[in-house]
C-alpha cells in the first residue's frame, strides 16, 4: 500500500479539559498518513487520480475549527473518520499534538490508526 502524508499540519480548535484550556482555540499540530493504491495516478501523472493534499489540509483544518473536544483522542479520531469518509482510503494513522501545553515537555499527543472497516 502507498502513502500520502501531510506532516505538521497546524489546526486551530478548541480542545481541553481544564477550563483554562477552553477559553479559546489551541493550535494542534497534525501528522497525518494516509494508505491507500496510488497506482492510477502514477500510470496517468493527474491530480484526479491521487489524494489532494491541499483538499486534506483543508477539510481537516475547517472540520476542526468547527469543533470541540475534551481529549486528543477523540481529536485524532474525529480526523480519521473524517479522511475515511471523504476520500478513496484503506486506512489512515494521524498524530495529534498539543506542543508546550506542560512545562518542561516539548509536545504531548497521541496516535491513533483506523482501517476501512472501522468506518
Amino acid at each position: 500500500m502507498d502513502t500520502v502524508f501531510l506532516h505538521g499540519l497546524k489546526a486551530q480548535t478548541l480542545i481541553g479539559v481544564f477550563d483554562w484550556e477552553r477559553r479559546r482555540a489551541q493550535t494542534v499540530l497534525l501528522d497525518i498518513d494516509i494508505r491507500a493504491d496510488l497506482r492510477a495516478a502514477e500510470a496517468s501523472d493527474d491530480v484526479a487520480d491521487t489524494i489532494s493534499y491541499a483538499e486534506v489540509a483543508e477539510r481537516v483544518v475547517s472540520s476542526l475549527a468547527g469543533q470541540q473536544f475534551f481529549l486528543l483522542e477523540a481529536l485524532a479520531g474525529h480526523v480519521a473518520q473524517l479522511l475515511l469518509r471523504q476520500f478513496a482510503c484503506e486506512s489512515v494513522r494521524v498524530k495529534a499534538v498539543k506542543p508546550g501545553i506542560l512545562p518542561g515537555v516539548v509536545e504531548v499527543g497521541v496516535v491513533v490508526e483506523r482501517g476501512r472497516e472501522a468506518t
